[in-house]
């Protein structure tokens, strides 16, 4: 019975109404052990079969969060028999995902959009998940991902969260949450009256209830443990204990009060997670325990037995496992593993087996290992981490030992964990051989890197790198590139700066005789930092060449090592002004990401692909970018919404992003965060005509060794100094620009520096250079500069009393920033136009200006041919989100078919 969670039950029925209508929805329940949260989900599980929807059921169980994709499968199994309908990459991932079948390790992505496929067609369906801080990492993040994209499917998916969680549940933050407190005292005593029998006077009963702090497991279990005689006389429980810790005192007592062979059972059934009744009974048989020992435990109401072994609630299952002494936790996890199947279930049965052992056990530490090596080889990084690290507290010899724990500190720091640091302490005990004290060296320098993101990681980078050199090569050559990226990164000038490391990288090994891309990379950067940019241009070409030719390679495609590196290229790419190069490396990035479902990398990817597309004036496609990005939830999405909100001129946006990245930035010590953001800031200063604001912005920005690496800064600082009439304040920037677009030698870059000569230059000098700037920037793809250029060239032929040819300028700056959403520089160039006596254009309305950032992608990637399930593939939705977006696109745009959108030129 639910009391007085009338407002909970209406919000989750009208989830249950919009997806019954058509629609989706996603809810976090959270509140405190015992607070009502299972029985919510019961009651919306209730409504929803009479409401005619499917229900399937998940549950995390704390025992089961080292098996990677266990709570996922649970969710799934009733739907498999249809993964063979999903594209061939979909089924695979899911088959490898689940242990069907063997093969490379499957993205989450993949499998989030197999698992989003799946339940799209098995709609209207509700999913609930409870108890989801005990999720293992895996299918915590693939269904915090399929929420996050669910669309028209009609699926409702609930999770229950206990607070505070017993796990990390970062996964679900920033989904819609409904956070449960204590009953009100009236709703408190009428659940009490349903628990207690024996009448209550006043006194008493206000005392229970203040007690339970409405809590209405506690209302419902603490009075069971008290004597009758006490309801009349007086009730009193200590202060001094949590709530949800007195209803597990509750339930131990309950459970110390039975017969032995009945506690035993209950210890058994707590360390099996699974709920199987017929593993349960093999191993009670193991230890000697008769079926009849459940009799006990059942009538007690702390299980039940049928097919499955369900605990009434999971602090039963807690509260027995920890009251058991270690004695018979032991014997539970031995029978559970003399009787679980190694050829069905390795993994499990490895994992008792650890549990039972006391001491040391080389065989059961071998065996872990090898389960390791299974839960790795299906994403399962957080598992395999898991069962490395019991490995090596089982492993007796000490060599051994320290490698199996140099394994487990890799694993927890691929799976995010922080517990890599405890565990390089244990693998620096030793004894290690050399190439393994390297690899130590190099783990403990990236994890200090990306905890800090400060000078000391690419000092430790360069440290580890040398001792690399004569053990592996390849590996130490990896190893300065990753320093010398990692200090353009962090922007520290000092000893760990760029040009420190790139003198110290001189010294690394000699690349092979047929260098690889990386190689290529690495000489090409050293080169520039050390003997200036013209002297590293060409090799920077040669490397962007080969990372060209070589993802062209079938084989190359699905290196990982390669794909890595492409991160680093696009932004090489912007440094030489090579539109197309960073627009051909940045769309295969993407594209390979995709194909292949690459988690870690697709994020980075999307955001250089995203600025690129904002440079060349299509926001719309960027705005997607940022928004698949924002929904991988795997790296900071803020540096693709910022320059994008700046962009368009979006002052409270930009502001409001501007804030929360500085904030980010001072918490993890890192510099290029702010100065990307004071890019964006003097990209939106200038374009609001708020010069003096856009220097102060733009000469942070210009600090900073990322953003002068990637040319973004100088033209804004340039714009800038000249607007507020402090022209010196450029000379550095245009130095350094005009060297850089002649030793680049392309439109971009020629045209740039052109710009800024003319800002600085008058009377003829300065149209000629305003003249080769349009000329140069018409040859490349970089559509914000030139429209930028029309409208500076027209404020200055203004200026000089020329109304016609600054009518002409400001008239096509208008048109093209008005049509790309520059709202900011669009609105200075009708300002300069209105002063030049000509009222300017109202834009001619498009009918897809209708249409969503989302609506217009898909309406351009359908118009291609694609299929709805190739395109949802490539924007992580499922196919029916795909058909409902269509539908809503061929209303807006008054058309019915496929056929006539292929007939619009959209743009």
């Amino acid at each position: 019975m639910l009391v007085g969670r009338r407002a909970e039950q209406a919000a989750l029925e009208q989830l249950l109404a919009r997806a019954q209508g058509g629609d989706s929805g996603v809810l976090v329940v959270r509140g405190e052990a015992g607070i009502g949260k299972s029985a919510l989900l019961q009651h919306m599980r209730e409504t929803a079969v009479a409401m005619g929807f499917g229900v399937q059921d998940a549950a995390g169980v704390e025992a089961e969060a080292e098996f990677a994709f266990a709570g996922l499968h649970q969710l799934c199994a009733p739907f498999l028999a249809r993964a063979a309908e999903l594209p061939e990459p979909q089924q695979a991932a899911l088959g490898v995902a689940f242990g069907l079948h063997e093969g490379a390790a499957p993205d989450r992505f993949l499998v989030g959009l197999a698992v989003l496929s799946l339940l799209a067609e098995a709609g209207p369906l509700l999913c609930v998940v409870d108890d989801a801080q005990w999720l293992d990492q895996a299918s915590a993040q693939v269904l915090a991902f399929v929420a996050r994209r669910v669309g028209a499917e009609r699926v409702v998916m609930v999770f229950a969260l206990r607070d505070p969680g017993a796990t990390d549940v970062e996964a679900f933050s920033g989904l819609p949450e409904l956070r449960l407190a204590g009953l009100g005292a009236s709703d408190a005593q009428t659940l009490l009256a349903t628990a207690v029998r024996a009448p209550l006077d006043d006194v008493v009963r206000d005392r229970i209830v203040a007690e339970a702090r409405g809590n209405p497991l506690a209302l419902l279990e603490l009075p069971r443990g008290a004597p009758a005689v006490q309801f009349a006389g007086g009730f009193e429980l200590p202060d001094v204990v949590s709530v949800p810790r007195r209803i597990e005192d509750g339930f131990r007592r309950r459970a110390n009060s039975l017969p032995a062979d009945a506690r035993m059972l209950l210890v058994v059934a707590a360390a099996e997670p699974t709920g199987d009744a017929a593993l349960l009974w093999r191993a009670a048989a193991e230890l000697g325990i008769a079926r009849e020992a459940a009799a006990p435990a059942e009538a007690a109401g702390l299980l039940e037995f049928d097919f499955r072994v369900r605990f009434r609630h999971p602090l039963v299952r807690s509260a027995v496992y920890r009251a058991a002494t270690p004695t018979d936790r032991r014997r539970a996890h031995g029978a559970l593993a003399a009787v679980t199947d190694q050829q069905v279930d390795p993994d499990r049965r490895a994992w008792h087996r650890a549990q039972a052992v006391v001491g040391t056990d080389e065989d059961a530490a071998a065996e872990l290992e090898r389960s390791a090596g299974r839960a790795r080889a299906r994403g399962g990084l957080a598992a395999a981490a898991a069962f490395l690290k019991r490995a090596a507290e089982l492993t007796p010899r000490p060599a051994v030992r320290a490698e199996r724990a140099l394994e487990a500190a890799h694993a927890k720091h691929e799976a995010g964990a922080p517990e890599a640091l405890e565990l390089l302490t244990v693998a620096a005990a030793g004894p290690l051989d050399a190439v393994a004290q390297a690899r130590l060296q190099l783990l403990n320098a990236r994890i200090a890197f990306h905890g800090a993101r400060g000078g000391e990681g690419p000092r430790m980078l360069l440290d580890a790198a040398k001792t690399l050199a004569p053990l592996d090569p390849a590996l130490s050559r990896e190893t300065y590139l990753d320093a010398l990226d990692a200090a353009i990164v962090t922007g520290d000038r000092g000893p760990g700066g760029v040009r420190a490391v790139a003198d110290a990288a001189r010294a690394a090994p000699a690349p092979p005789e047929s260098p690889r891309p990386v190689d290529l990379l690495l000489d090409g950067l050293v080169t520039t930092f050390t003997q200036g940019y013209a002297a590293g241009v060409p090799g920077l070409r040669r490397a962007l060449d080969a990372f060209n030719r070589h993802e062209r390679d079938d084989h190359a495609v699905n290196d990982g090592d390669d794909r890595r590196w492409l991160w680093l290229a696009g932004r090489t790419a912007m440094s030489v002004f090579d539109d197309q190069m960073v627009h051909a490396l940045a769309a295969r990035h993407v594209r390979l990401a995709r194909e292949a479902g690459a988690l870690a990398t697709l994020p980075a990817a999307l955001l250089v692909q995203s600025v690129m597309l904002v440079l060349s004036g299509d926001f719309s496609r960027a705005a997607e970018q940022t928004a698949i990005a924002a929904a991988t939830r795997t790296v900071p999405v803020l540096h693709g919404q910022l320059i994008l909100a700046a962009w368009r001129g979006r002052s409270d946006e930009t502001t409001e992003i501007h804030a929360t990245m500085v904030r980010e930035a001072v918490g993890r010590g890192g510099r290029t965060e702010d100065f990307l953001a004071q890019y964006a800031m003097a990209v939106l200063h200038n374009g609001l005509g708020d010069y003096p604001a856009a220097l102060v912005a733009a000469t942070r920005a210009f600090e900073s060794d990322e953003l002068t690496h990637s040319n973004l800064a100088h033209s804004e600082l340039i714009e800038a100094a000249c607007r507020s009439g402090q022209p010196e304040r450029a000379t550095a920037a245009l130095d350094q620009l005009s060297s850089r677009a002649l030793a680049s030698g392309t439109p971009w870059g020629l045209g740039l520096a052109a710009r800024s000569r003319a800002l600085v230059s008058t009377g003829p000098a300065a149209e000629e250079y305003y003249r080769e700037a349009i000329e140069q920037l018409r040859n490349c793809r970089v559509a914000t500069q030139l429209a930028r250029t029309h409208l500076v060239y027209g404020e200055w032929l203004r200026r000089q009393g020329r109304r016609q040819g600054a009518r002409q300028q400001l008239r096509t700056a208008h048109q093209l920033l008005s049509d790309m959403g520059a709202e900011a520089f669009a609105a200075r160039a009708a300002r300069e136009l209105r002063a030049t006596g000509e009222h300017p254009r109202s834009r001619s309305a498009q009918p897809s200006d209708a249409l969503t950032a989302q609506e217009l992608t898909i309406a351009r990637l359908v118009s291609t041919g694609a299929t709805s399930r190739e395109v949802g593939a490539q924007l992580f939705l499922s196919p029916r989100t795909i058909e409902a977006h269509l539908r809503s696109i061929f209303r807006k745009l008054s058309i019915t078919s496929r056929r006539q959108l292929r007939d619009l030129r959209l743009p």
